[in-house]
């Protein structure tokens, strides 16, 4: 197994530990999501019994097929979501939207009373920005909106290309931003792309996170913030 695939089983393996029965849980999207979710089945079959609330049909698909119930309307929090990241700050700030699933996954975030990431080492970074940046919009009218998120400083691309363009779960677009130099400010940004008209949602994850597992090549995990 790679380095970086050790660390994330690790971490996956360590939010499990969290997982209590009868809870609501928001499933993550991403490989990293996937060793968390293979460790979930095992402990069903096992006889643990809970539901989850996937963030997008690949992870409802690989729930269900393990005998999960799925579930989409909730009428109290959900216990807990577990989920991976593309980029992690210091203050524990993301990225995510890689794998076209941020929309859902910021609304189960959101909808969590806590929120844990699982990663591997080699998603921390010192600022957020260091790949893309990735922002989910409408499709009517997107270029004007590409052209609205590059007067703040980045250069764009459309997901796929305009002649066959990725698709989310949500039938929208994503445009991809590239800052050369990073993001200076995260909230700032966020404030501002969510005031371009035609903007969905954002990757950026802000203030939203209530701890990080980092797994290592080593198979050790450490926490970043409390899992209190």
């Amino acid at each position: 197994m790679l380095q970086a695939e050790v660390g994330k089983a690790a971490a996956a393996a360590a939010a499990l530990k969290l997982v209590e029965p009868g809870m609501v849980l928001g499933l993550g999207t991403g490989t990293t999501a996937r060793y968390f979710i293979d460790g979930l089945a095992r402990r069903v079959a096992e006889g643990l019994r809970l539901s989850v609330v996937p963030t997008s049909r690949a992870s409802a698909e690989l729930a269900l097929a393990a005998g999960i119930p799925v579930v989409s309307e909730l009428d109290r929090p959900i216990d807990l979501a577990v989920d991976g990241a593309d980029e992690i700050d210091r203050d524990l700030n993301l990225i995510k939207g890689r794998g076209g699933a941020l929309f859902r996954e910021k609304m189960v975030a959101d909808a969590s009373t806590r929120f844990v990431v699982i990663a591997d080492e080699g998603k921390l970074v010192d600022r957020l920005g260091v790949g893309v940046l990735p922002v989910e919009v409408t499709p009517f009218l997107w270029r004007q909106t590409a052209r609205r998120l590059g007067s703040l400083g980045a250069t764009w691309d459309l997901r796929g290309g305009p002649e066959n363009p990725f698709k989310t779960d949500n039938g929208n677009l994503i445009v991809d931003l590239l800052f050369a130099d990073g993001v200076a400010d995260p909230p700032g940004l966020a404030v501002q792309i969510h005031g371009i008209l035609g903007v969905i949602e954002h990757g950026l994850f802000i203030n939203m996170v209530t701890a990080v597992l980092v797994g290592n090549a080593a198979g050790e995990v450490r926490v970043l913030g409390s899992l209190d």
